[in-house]
């Protein structure tokens, strides 16, 4: 039920004051709202009005006003997702800013029905001005008037907020381990800023410091106290991608800003140890490897034991990440120290199959990475021929960025029989796995793009494929086939790489994840499974420059993204997390808001209720008519038991039975893959 103290801040100007404040020391409750349309060109002690005058000032901030446009035009809309989501009456009124009549016994107030007044000494909840600049994430205003704290057991941790949501940024949750250690909680200074994001950690390219065990937090509610029975949000856990040999989780392309305030869930962001650093394995019974994963559980506990203080709901948590990210996902998926630490997942382009995606969901043993890899690491920074304890000693000695940038650096989740002990996800049902999750496994239509070499424009089509690496009985079997039939372009060059792509993106993602699913629905090893295919996207990964844009045209200079072009690997992001309309780039037609405002309505649905259909009282409540409008023209996303187990996610959505499954079954990978 909402309480009387309830501080709502809602996006309007008003005076700013000065103070440094946390929930428990305001009594009350702190709920962020904003009508966030995804495009930016565009409780105690009661409050009677003195009182909510008074609470407000210790924000920084004045009672709500009554003018201005966002005033009349969303109001309602806010009012009514409180009455939703909190349980509070349709009637319930809030005090605002304005003059009092009647002598002063009568103060302004306004409830769903519009403006109204009530009797000054009433108590009321209140509905405070939110001047909180929008800054773009890593430009951060530092000023103290926005700053807020947090207690949290021996924490007491000081944040920010602007215009989204509160932002608590570079937060340690994990003691500094030694090199080839497995971290653990935090239990430093109790007393940390966050307001600005930690270092990333040491990667491929000479970034980062070895010190980088930093977690974000993006909340749209802070609770007075973390053990009160106010309704908390549920929580979306983001693992970067980057082949596990680079990223951040202070990418700003994937600020959680955007998701909070929309979906109304508390987005949680971390680093993890990459490269050599979080994953070498050696044959020598100590160094067992999985740093990293290990890194990523250790992140979970922290938000178990800590995230009801920045209103999340520790019941609620969806793991979800993108590329290595996704296989980061689908190892913590079946491994049993991260079991009851999550509830949800979505596995954004994993990879598996051939080639180079093999090792993301094939592991190796500790002895294969050591062939594979490691073997030859140790020689290239220098610590080879040496006894066991002798090449561990001498790699502690080697400067970070010389492990992380050698040739053969290993990057590769392995059995290493604690974190994982199956040399495949346990989707059979013969093994250990997250059985409580409900998991969605989605890919892009042209996933493969940036693992396929432009060719020359003298290359054949068998070297082209060949190049990916496939063994040449397959190369002949895909060309006589005709499953993968050649384009008539015009241009011979683009044409051999439209096969070749197509090769990857199925042998690579689709077929693997496709299997995975089928495999997981069919031994009902998850609680609820959900495929997606993304045919829509923005950018991406682009080691061929342009390869991943729509062509421009007059009536569409950005690229039109109804014309022909490759969704390439990670040209979901920007939709996933409403990040397009905060960025500098535009839209390129009438269809990028509302298909990213569908989008984030999915994901965010999917951590509230495991079902990525959002619920029409919520549409209704938040006042999305837009998603509400697209979803009753394009119809239900079904589950993978349905007979549409595919989403095509795209303008329009629809349904769609298991794809390219000849294509499959030729390349190895059939839809029965883990049934044999």
């Amino acid at each position: 039920m909402l309480s009387k103290k309830t501080l709502a801040l809602c996006f309007w100007v008003s005076t700013v004051l000065a103070s440094l404040l946390s929930p428990t020391a305001l009594g009350s409750d702190l709920w962020l709202l904003f009508q966030n349309d995804l495009d930016f060109s565009s409780s105690s002690a009661p409050h009677t009005h003195i009182d909510a005058v008074s609470a407000c000032s210790k924000l920084n901030e004045g009672l709500a006003a009554t003018n201005g446009s966002f005033f009349h035009r969303d109001i309602t809309q806010l009012l009514t997702y409180l009455s939703l989501e909190a349980g509070a009456s349709n009637s319930q009124k809030y005090w605002l800013s304005g003059s009092n009549s009647l002598r002063g016994q009568l103060c302004p107030a306004v409830s769903t029905s519009g403006l109204s007044t009530a009797a000054c000494n009433e108590t009321l909840p209140v509905l405070c001005a939110n001047s909180a600049p929008q800054k773009i994430s890593g430009q951060t205003d530092l000023s103290p008037t926005w700053q807020v704290q947090v207690d949290s057991g021996k924490l007491s941790i000081i944040g920010t907020r602007d215009h989204l949501s509160f932002r608590f940024l570079g937060i340690p949750y994990a003691n500094k381990p030694e090199r080839w250690t497995y971290s653990s909680v935090y239990s430093g200074p109790p007393n940390i800023s966050a307001l600005t994001f930690g270092s990333p950690c040491a990667q491929l390219g000479g970034t980062g410091q070895e010190d980088c065990l930093f977690l974000n937090i993006f909340t749209p509610f802070l609770p007075e106290k973390a053990s009160s029975s106010t309704k908390l949000k549920p929580v979306m856990f983001w693992i970067h991608g980057g082949a596990f040999t680079g990223g951040e989780g202070s990418d700003a392309l994937e600020d959680g800003g955007n998701l909070a305030s929309r979906g109304d869930v508390v987005v949680v962001t971390i680093n993890y140890r990459l490269g050599a650093l979080g994953f070498l394995a050696l044959d020598d019974g100590v160094t067992n490897g999985n740093y990293g994963i290990a890194d990523q559980i250790i992140a979970l506990k922290w938000v178990q034991q800590h995230i009801r203080s920045f209103g999340g709901d520790p019941a609620r948590i969806t793991i979800f990440g993108q590329s290595a990210g996704a296989g980061a996902v689908r190892a913590l998926l079946g491994s049993p120290p991260a079991f009851g630490l999550f509830t949800g997942a979505i596995a954004q382009s994993n990879l598996g199959g051939f080639a180079y995606g093999s090792t993301y969901s094939e592991y190796f043993t500790i002895q294969q990475e050591v062939d594979v890899a490691a073997g030859k690491f140790v020689t290239e920074v220098g610590c080879g021929n040496s006894t066991a304890s002798e090449v561990l000693a001498c790699l502690k000695q080697v400067p970070a960025q010389t492990l992380q940038n050698a040739v053969d650096a290993p990057r590769y989740i392995v059995v290493d029989g604690t974190f994982i002990k199956r040399d495949r996800l346990s989707v059979d049902g013969n093994g250990p796995i997250a059985s409580n999750a409900h998991v969605i496994f989605g890919w892009m239509a042209g996933d493969g793009v940036d693992l396929a070499t432009y060719p020359e424009s003298t290359t054949t089509q068998a070297a082209s494929i060949e190049s990916l690496p496939v063994a040449a009985n397959i190369t002949s079997a895909i060309l006589e086939s005709g499953l993968f039939p050649r384009p008539s372009t015009g241009n011979a060059t683009l044409d051999t790489f439209n096969v070749t792509a197509r090769v990857a993106t199925d042998g690579e993602f689709l077929c693997i994840d496709q299997a995975t699913a089928h495999s997981a629905s069919q031994h009902q090893v998850f609680k609820s499974i959900w495929t997606y295919q993304f045919e829509r996207s923005y950018m991406g990964y682009e080691p061929i420059p342009g390869i991943c844009d729509p062509p421009p045209t007059p009536t569409h200079p950005f690229g039109n993204p109804s014309l022909p072009y490759f969704q390439c690997h990670s040209g979901e992001l920007y939709f996933t997390f409403g990040t397009l309309g905060q960025s500098e780039l535009p839209f390129r037609d009438a269809n990028d808001l509302p298909f990213e405002q569908v989008t984030v309505d999915a994901w965010t649905a999917f951590a509230r209720t495991y079902d990525p259909n959002p619920s029409a009282a919520f549409l209704a409540a938040r006042g999305y008519t837009g998603t509400a409008a697209l979803l009753r023209e394009w119809g239900t996303w079904e589950n993978v038991q349905s007979g549409n187990p595919v989403r095509i996610l795209s303008v329009p959505s629809r349904g769609s039975g298991w794809l390219e499954r000849a294509q499959c079954d030729l390349l190895g990978f059939p839809l029965d893959f883990y049934e044999h």
